[in-house]
């Protein structure tokens, strides 16, 4: 090949040659701070229960959900998010469990509060879905639809047995309109005005759901589409975003993660509070799925996912992989 005197004279590969240059180089890395463990604990079993939909993830007891809430810890991870998941025949049109001061989330927030006091963030999922027979998000109205004034009344008293429970964040996730408006007057009548809101503002109708309904015994009737967002939308988070943060909204959350990478990247672009995104099961038990195919590389594919995940804007991700990268990382 004929050279004409140094070309190329820029050449980018310079800058990959060997592991430790590409370390020092890169724009960006993963900490285990950046990490909150979802995680679903059960009413009524003795041992913890298997997931079929989503390898390695459980229903925890209250003594193995204390155990995890321990690891985390030790792994360096910020935060843990609790799903509560009562017994079948608790379960009323009204969410009843979820606002109960012994109904299982708040006996859970207490464990976990107990077992690890401020060392870890303890985060509390703020929606119906979990408690109601008929499985949505909120209260339905004599046509078996959601109502969202009346859903926003249940909402505002989750709150104030949460935060009584232990909560140090609430996350409302159930895409009500006004929602963060009310649940922060509900927690500082109460005088919790410590209490952060990690808002849900752009939680799109995914069929990338579908293992989570497993996880938390759904009874789901239909679907969510009046009030999660249509995944052909974009402009439609911006104004969801606006609208939380006038609200009162202390951090903001993409949901899923992966399949929405250019909603998290113009949240991230448009505001200065703290940005989070779910890597949600359908996410994760993909790559687990081809992964024991022998398909793809695991762990490799696992930080891949969540590197891109940071790169598009998420300050912090949730992840059902917390406590797993997180020690690796300090590891490394």
């Amino acid at each position: 090949m004929t050279t004409y005197g140094s070309f190329p004279g820029s050449r980018p590969r310079r800058l990959r040659s060997n592991a430790v240059m590409r370390r020092m180089v890169a724009e960006t890395r993963l900490h285990p701070a950046d990490l909150i463990l979802p995680a679903f604990v059960r009413e009524g079993v003795s041992e913890p229960v298997p997931i079929a939909a989503m390898p390695g993830v459980v229903q925890h007891t209250r003594d193995s959900l204390k155990k995890a809430a321990a690891e985390a810890v030790a792994a360096g991870i910020s935060g843990i998010m609790l799903f509560g998941v009562p017994e079948e025949s608790k379960k009323d049109p009204f969410g009843t469990p979820g606002t109960d001061p012994d109904g299982i989330l708040q006996v859970a927030l207490r464990d976990v509060r107990a077992e690890v006091g401020d060392d870890l963030l303890v985060m509390s999922d703020l929606c119906l879905d979990e408690t109601t027979d008929h499985g949505h998000c909120g209260v339905l109205d004599e046509q078996g639809r959601v109502d969202n004034d009346a859903t926003l009344e249940r909402y505002a008293e989750m709150a104030q047995v949460q935060a009584d429970a232990g909560a140090h964040v609430v996350g409302p996730s159930g895409m009500m309109d006004g929602q963060i408006g009310v649940i922060r007057d509900a927690l500082d009548q109460i005088g919790r005005e410590d209490v952060a809101i990690l808002a849900y503002t752009a939680k799109y109708a995914s069929a990338f759901y579908g293992p989570f309904r497993e996880a938390v015994g759904s009874s789901l009737e239909g679907d969510r589409k009046t009030y999660q967002q249509d995944p052909a939308n974009a402009r439609e988070s911006l104004r969801e975003l606006a609208l939380d943060l006038e609200e009162g909204a202390d951090m903001v959350m993409v949901k899923p993660a992966g399949p929405y990478l250019d909603i998290l990247a113009r949240v991230a672009d448009a505001v200065d509070v703290p940005v989070a995104a779910y890597q949600i099961s359908g996410e994760y038990s993909m790559i687990e799925a081809a992964a024991e195919k022998g398909w793809i590389d695991r762990d490799r594919a696992i930080m891949e996912s969540l590197t891109g995940i940071r790169r598009a804007g998420a300050r912090n991700i949730l992840t059902y992989w917390a406590t797993e990268v997180a020690q690796k990382l300090k590891d490394r």
